[in-house]
């Protein structure tokens, strides 16, 4: 596999979900709430996981095990946009607590744990990342 246009576009809005999700997170907890900047990094946060979950569908590996290219990470696609789904359905009916722990969870398992995996060494960035300290 090698650095392509898509796996570019994905590498970048992933990065970039990982960085402003905690911003969006932090602008709602405790006594200092800041709404705006909840909103504007909340929004670009779905935005960018909507583009990494989209670009993801493009994205496909035939050395892990797979089924036409997809592998057990591509799982993350549906539950990702179902959840940014269910996070606005609980938004628009005024829970406030299912939408947090929707997002909390979101961000935990499709940043985070995926982040994770995508690292791995026998995967290709965690290869690119761990052979430039020669660990790889």
């Amino acid at each position: 596999m090698q650095l392509t246009p898509i796996i570019a576009v994905h590498m970048t809005a992933a990065i970039g979900a990982v960085a402003t999700g905690p911003v969006a997170l932090w602008a709602r907890k405790g006594r200092a709430q800041r709404p705006r900047v909840h909103r504007v990094f909340g929004y670009a946060w779905v935005t960018l996981m909507i583009v990494t979950a989209v670009s993801a569908l493009f994205i496909r590996d035939r050395d892990l095990p797979n089924l036409n290219g997809f592998t057990p990470i591509h799982l993350l696609i549906p539950v990702t946009l179902i959840g940014i789904a269910g996070a606005f359905w609980y938004l628009a009916k005024g829970n406030i607590a299912g939408h947090r722990r929707v997002m909390q969870r979101l961000y935990i398992g499709a940043c985070l744990v995926a982040g994770a995996f995508t690292l791995l060494p026998q995967r290709y960035l965690g290869h690119l990342l761990w052979s430039q300290f020669g660990l790889a």
